[in-house]
Order: C-alpha cells, then structure tokens, then sequence
C-alpha cells in the first residue's frame, strides 16, 4: 500500500477544520478578547454536558455492536493490560516506582483522544470500516478504562486518607460508612474527617464525612452547630463558687483554630424555637456522653459558659501516646438554670443547689499558622478511645498480626505498613466510583447509545424521527464544539508547556512511542495485520485523552504534565500521526 497525494489531501481536509476550531477559540481569548473566563466556563460546560455525551451517543448508537471485531478488541484491551502490570510490578517492586506515576503513565500511553480526534483522522486515512473500530474504542474506553482510571484515583485517595488517620489500627477496620455529601475519597476539594467506632467484634467501624462542616457551623450565627467529636477533653465534677473569666466567643473560635465569628448556643437562651445542643461533646466517666450548651428537651432552659484560658508547654496524652507541644489548656464553668439537665446532673454529683457547675479542662493546641498546617491537623491520626491501656495494645496487637508487610516500605521507613482487609478497602472505593459515575453525563451516554444499539440491530428498529433529530441537532456539533473548548482551555493556560521542556519530553516520548511500540507488539501477537494492525498503530499515537487530564486536575496528580500531553500532544498530533501513516504505508504489515 503506497499513500498518495490525495490520500494525504483527504486526510489534511478532515482535520484541519478541526484545527481551525482550536485556533479560532484561542486567538477569541487571547488576541481578541471576546470571552471572559466566566463565559469560557459556560462554553466549556455545555460541551461537557450536552454536545460530548450527544455525540458519543450518536456515535455508539449507530454503530452495530454485533460485528465489532474482536480480535482488534483484544489487541486494544492486552495493550492496556500489559503497560498496566508492568507499573504495577515496578511500584510495588523498585524504589523509584508510586502509585502517582503508575497513574499518570498509564494515562499517557493507552488513553488517547479516540472521540474528538481518532474518528475522523482514522476515517479519512483507512475508510469508513476504520471509523467503526474507534466506536468500539470509545465503548470500551467510557465504560471499563476510564472506570479503571477512577478506580486508582480513588484507591490513592482512600491509601492516603486511612494511612494519614489510622496509622497503627488500619488492618482493625472492617467497615466503612462514607455520608452522603463525601463524592471522592481525595481531600483536595473537600478535606475529610472520619470516626472510628470499636465494635461489640473489637474492630474499627469507621465514618467518613466532610470535615470542618460542623466545626465552621459553630462560629457562624447563621448556621445552627451539629454534635464534634473534639478530643483531648478531661472532664471534673467540682462544687466551686462562680468565679471571673475572660472568656468570650472569638477567643474560643480562635484557639481552636477557627475564623472569626462567635458562638451561637453559648451564654444565650432562646424564645422563639427550641433550643439545639452545642456543638462540643464531651465523654464523662460513664459510657454515655453529654453535650453542652441548650437543653434541647426545655425550651426555656439553657446554661452558660465560662472559659479561662492559659499557656503551657506539656504532654498531650493521646491514645496512648504522649506528645511534647505547645498547647492551652482550656478551663471551662457550665452554669445551668433550674430545671436543665446540666443543674440536675450538678446537684446530684455535688449536692448543692442549683448554682452548682461542672468544669471542664480541655488541651487544645495551637492554632494552625499556614495552610499546610492546618491540612495536617485536620487530617492527622484520629484518637481512638479504648477504654484502657491494656485494652489499646490489645487491640493494636491484633491489628499488627492482621496487617500484611510492604517489604519495600518496610525496607525504608523501618515500619509496617498497616491497611484493611482487601474486600474492605475494595467495597469502598467502588462505593466513591459508582458516585463519581453517576454524576459524569458522558457515562449515562455511552450505556443509553450502547443499549439502544443491541435493541435496534438485534430487532431493526429504527430511532423515530422526531428523536433522532433532537440529538442530531447537538452531537453535529460535538466535534467542532469539543476543539473549540479545548482552544479556550488552551489560552486560558498561563504556559504552553507547564511541566518544563524535560518532563514535557519524557511524557511526550511515552504517549506517541511507547504507547505506539506497545500496541504493535499486542496487535502482533493478537494476529492483527495490514489495515487492522495499521489502525491499531494509528490509534494509539493519537494526541492525549481529555478525560484523563481531568481526573488528574481534580485529584491533583501531575495535572501539569496531562495539561502538556493534551494542549502540546495536540499541536504536534498531526504531523507524528501523518508520519506514522506514510511510514505504514511503505510498509508490508
């Protein structure tokens, strides 16, 4: 097969109007300036809600999912599986290999822009056959690859999340409950918090919830506080005489490392609705704990609170660990009215009137300085309470002979790395997955298109009219609209190249060689040959994959690499793809 100057015409015709889409979007932000980021955002969400998910639907449900060639299915599918086991051997087996870098590799060299750039290029040079072996690409591509990626994103996340909160007790968890609101494992967006219950089994059970949510609550008037579960509280029955404080609400929201504002259930007593509880729990000697603040049950009842503050430098008893660190001690009076549960309780323990009080002496640490610090005690190791010291070792030494040694890991640090059973941590991060899935439009999409298309070749049935022009009159846009936000991503870029030339190079080299290199070996080996092995070649040195630099962007895994291989993969898309043709066509594959 010799290409020829029409050939290489036909294919020129059906791309560069692709390209002039991109350009056109660029030089609109940033030598026009005819859309501002805010209507560039617009652009960019209609295309990723309507025209991306209409045109794949169009594509797949118009495609005969009986004769799609299996062989070239297999070859595209072993690719994949091999680059993947050859990462996950070198992370799990060699110093220099991560989890992070297994991902975004992974990404680089098997998930391409089949959609948007692979369909027309590839019906230009091979036919229309060519065409359709791309809509089975982005089948399986949307519905099993795509998922995988999110899959290691997930698994990252929840690693992250349980060796950062559980570091001793994590092969002790046999449960995960995740709240509604929680849509990813990764704290980058949404910080996370979790509480860990010791079950009648003696093993963790443990919650995931945003963090702060309640936390924020408590010093803003507008919200109404929720239950904490704030640690390091010690708790005394006194009958003492009230005494003075310098007490007042910004101090306690600024000790506990909380913005400005003031507490809105402390020292006020409420008319007109009833009364909620505050938002500090505190644990006392019997199983049970109360909290402060409102009775919740006596509309008029209330009880005030008197804190003192002061400096210390001392130890912190945490789960059976002492901590050397600047803290204050926070020493706080509970005063209630007649009636309230805190007066009864006060007169019970003291035997006094009503005017008895409990205080309360609380460590807290310091607030956080910067940012950096303040992720870190936010997701630090959560304080678990045991009931005991033996019972803590107990527990903890149950944990160490379920936990399964990373002899890497081991190698380095000098500890064992603890993690849940694999069902467990399995359960759970297919839990975020599936949440993350029915979120995305393009996942809805693709499993309507593909149904529909086993129902219409299985039984003829033809789309009515009135339908398919309602999706046609958006997916005819999906390929052009796609460039042009891809354009406007583009110059809305400070960098063309945000990684540096070197990694640029690097990622460059695995997305349009060793993507390529592999998939020749796998199509090999499948069997594949002439047009069917050179489609297969095509295919994989296509520029890189939107999706992936999405997942990447939001889970803040090397987002400036994938930002590369998308914005400069695709300037550079169309010679490497013409070379590959021309030399594949001198060729007798």
């Amino acid at each position: 097969m010799m290409i020829t100057w029409h050939d290489l015409y036909t294919v020129l015709t059906a791309v560069i109007p692709l390209y002039v889409a991109m350009i056109l979007a660029y030089g609109s932000v940033r030598w026009w300036k005819i859309f501002s980021p805010d209507q560039c955002s617009g652009i960019n969400r209609f295309v990723a809600i309507f025209a991306v998910p209409l045109l794949s639907f169009h594509f797949i449900s118009t495609t005969n999912p009986y004769a799609m060639n299996l062989r070239f299915i297999a070859a595209d599918t072993l690719q994949k599986l091999i680059i993947l086991t050859l990462l996950t051997l070198w992370a799990n087996f060699t110093r220099s290999g991560s989890l992070e870098w297994t991902i975004t590799i992974f990404s680089l060299s098997t998930l391409p822009n089949t959609l948007v750039m692979g369909i027309p290029l590839l019906n230009a040079m091979y036919g229309e056959y060519s065409a359709s072996l791309m809509v089975q690409v982005v089948v399986l591509q949307c519905v099993i690859w795509d998922t995988v990626l999110l899959f290691l994103f997930e698994y990252r996340g929840a690693k992250i999340l349980i060796m950062e909160q559980f570091p001793e007790t994590a092969a002790c968890i046999v449960s995960f409950k995740v709240k509604s609101d929680v849509v990813s494992l990764d704290g980058n967006n949404d910080v996370l918090e979790t509480d860990a219950e010791i079950g009648g089994d003696g093993m963790l059970h443990v919650t995931v919830r945003k963090s702060n949510a309640s936390r924020r609550s408590l010093c803003s008037s507008s919200m109404t506080p929720r239950p904490s579960n704030i640690t390091g509280a010690e708790i005394y029955s006194l009958d003492t005489s009230p005494r003075g404080s310098n007490f007042n609400h910004s101090d306690l929201c600024s000790v506990m490392g909380f913005s400005g504002g003031r507490l809105s259930n402390f020292g006020q007593s409420s008319r007109g609705q009833t009364p909620r509880p505050s938002d500090f729990e505190v644990s006392c000697g019997t199983a049970s704990s109360h909290g402060l603040g409102y009775d919740p049950g006596t509309s008029g009842s209330y009880s005030t609170l008197n804190a003192e503050f002061s400096s210390f430098r001392g130890n912190h008893h945490t789960g059976g660990k002492s901590n050397n660190h600047d803290a204050k001690e926070l020493h706080m009076s509970v005063w209630g009215s007649n009636g309230s549960p805190v007066s009864e309780r006060a007169n019970e323990k003291t035997g006094g009137s009503d005017q008895g009080a409990k205080e309360i002496r609380m460590i807290v640490p310091d607030p956080p300085q910067n940012a950096e610090t303040k992720a870190t005690a936010t997701t630090g190791p959560r304080n678990i309470d045991f009931g005991s010291e033996e019972e803590s070792e107990r527990v903890k030494s149950r944990c160490n002979s379920m936990a399964e040694l990373n002899p890497r890991e081991a190698a380095e640090t000098g500890q064992v790395n603890h993690m849940p059973p694999t069902i467990v941590m399995t359960r759970l991060i297919l839990i975020m997955v599936w949440r993350k899935l029915i979120r995305n439009p393009s996942t809805y999409s693709s499993l309507i298109g593909l149904i529909w298309a086993l129902v219409a070749f299985r039984w003829n049935v033809e789309t009515p009219k009135i339908i398919q022009q309602s999706i046609s009159i958006l997916s005819d846009t999906g390929l052009g609209m796609a460039m042009f936000s891809l354009g406007l991503f583009m110059a809305l870029q400070p960098r063309l190249i945000a990684c540096g030339n070197s990694t640029a190079t690097f990622a460059m080299a695995v997305r349009f060689l060793t993507g390529p290199a592999v998939m020749a070996v796998a199509a090999m080996a499948i069997g594949l040959r002439r047009d069917l092995l050179r489609v297969a070649i095509v295919q994989a040195a296509l520029p890189q994959g939107i999706v992936p630099f999405v997942f990447a962007k939001e889970y803040n895994v090397h987002p400036a690499i994938l930002s590369t291989g998308v914005m400069f993969g695709m300037l550079i898309a169309l010679p490497i793809t013409l070379a590959y043709y021309i030399l594949l066509g001198l060729e007798a594959l």
